[in-house]
């Protein structure tokens, strides 16, 4: 079986409407291109890194003006659009970075909320606290998009392999890991790790960036990338410019990965250290 997906690579400004604005035409370059499934970044919706500029323009994921279009355009194209993640509101009060799984219909079909937090002091100088804008979510997903099964994932997540473990022995084929890396680590680890976590599972990874420096100050690292089931790159956007990026899957990869390297079924529980 073989499956066409587009990533869209970002540059998402500090408002859902001037996010919309330049993301829908890349979304619809990519449904011309033929893709069934398109995979925006983290934080396709808005991008600020002020905590008190952020919890000002949150709205809940029903009034979020990105995500209601992506969603009319995911109808009118016809197409699986996963949005990578739209930061909101809870119903709690409580911030979300959550990835949402559109149908060709328009309806949410899935969703995950990001589990790992990013917070850390970089060698730069640079600091994250994730934590302090966002709820952390509690759970993980496995999605179908017309027999293909997706497993949802964050940025973070991706430095974590037992999720995507339990993600592929769920049955997941495909790992999505949208993201909004920065630019020091993304030159050093994003690569390599995406890579790995393919090779782990026997899975393809597809991958869409934010990618340049942002409204709200910020530098992402872009490059966004597709990687096959045996670990080799199918394509890649070699840059941080907003694009497309559009790759064939042929699903029987998977199959001969994980029998050639059954890691999935030879791992044992254990105890210790």
């Amino acid at each position: 079986m073989s499956f066409r997906a587009s990533l869209v690579q970002l540059r998402t400004p500090a408002s859902q409407d001037a996010a919309l604005a330049q993301a829908l035409p890349l979304v619809r370059q990519a449904a011309g291109e033929g893709a069934r499934l398109i995979a925006t970044p983290e934080a396709t919706n808005l991008l600020q890194k002020d905590k008190a500029r952020l919890a000002a323009v949150l709205k809940p994921l029903e009034d979020d003006p990105c995500v209601a279009g992506l969603r009319a355009a995911a109808a009118d194209l016809g197409v699986w659009l996963l949005i990578g993640s739209a930061l909101v509101r809870r119903p709690d009060g409580k911030a979300a970075n959550r990835s949402l799984l559109v149908t060709p219909k328009g309806e949410i079909a899935a969703w995950y909320d990001k589990l790992h937090m990013f917070d850390v002091d970089l060698p730069t100088g640079e600091t994250a606290r994730e934590s302090e804008s966002y709820e952390p979510g509690d759970r993980a997903a496995v999605a179908d998009v017309e027999g293909v099964r997706l497993g949802l994932s964050i940025c973070y997540d991706l430095r974590f392999p037992m999720l995507y473990r339990a993600l592929a022995a769920a049955g997941a084929e495909v790992l999505t890991i949208p993201a909004a890396f920065t630019r020091p680590t993304g030159e050093a680890h994003w690569e390599v790790l995406m890579r790995a976590r393919a090779i782990e599972t026997g899975s393809f990874v597809l991958a869409p960036a934010q990618g340049g420096f942002h409204e709200d100050g910020r530098g992402t690292y872009g490059h966004s990338l597709a990687v096959a089931p045996w670990g080799q790159v199918i394509g890649k956007l070699d840059h941080d410019e907003p694009g497309v990026l559009t790759v064939d899957l042929d699903l029987e990869e998977v199959v001969k990965a994980r029998a050639a390297i059954p890691a999935l079924k030879n791992a044992r529980a254990f105890t210790g250290p």
